[in-house]
């Protein structure tokens, strides 16, 4: 099955790719993998508070994935899979989609205000030729009517 591999974070634009990535695994029989990065910056403390840390930052990211889970189960009848790594977000994305075959497409949202599309879809459209899949970009400020158009 051809998966849509969808980066989860707190960004605003975050929620159009997975709108995006949920329509379109729904009309083309596909799945949505939701990739969240812990970055190793945050951990940088002693052992004990780094690991509550790390468990918390978990839990953070199983409660937001939920949100979006629940949609895409009830709207879409999409079971995503969540999956958290920890690293510099750049290198974790193009690790995973090389260690998963299935991922056909990266689903990136791009921010709407003046300080450009994000710092993700920057680096990974200038590494854009070098992966073994397509990116596509969804526009961060498209309505849901306009999404569900053109999906």
């Amino acid at each position: 099955m051809r998966k849509f591999l969808v980066v989860l974070d707190d960004s605003r634009e975050c929620l159009n790719a997975m709108r995006f990535a949920a329509m379109r695994a729904a009309k083309t029989g596909g799945g949505v993998a939701i990739l969240s990065v812990i970055p190793p910056d945050e951990f940088n403390h002693w052992i004990g508070v780094g690991e509550i840390m790390r468990a918390e930052a978990r839990e953070r990211i199983e409660v937001h994935f939920e949100v979006f889970a629940k949609w895409m189960r009830d709207r879409q009848n999409v079971h995503p899979e969540l999956v958290i790594r920890e690293g510099e977000p750049m290198h974790e994305i193009i690790n995973h989609v090389s260690e998963d075959p299935e991922i056909g497409v990266l689903v990136l949202g791009a921010g709407t205000d003046n300080k450009g599309p994000g710092p993700l879809v920057t680096q990974l459209s200038r590494q854009s030729g070098s992966l073994p899949i397509p990116i596509t970009i969804v526009p961060g400020d498209l309505s849901k009517e306009r999404l569900e158009a053109i999906t």
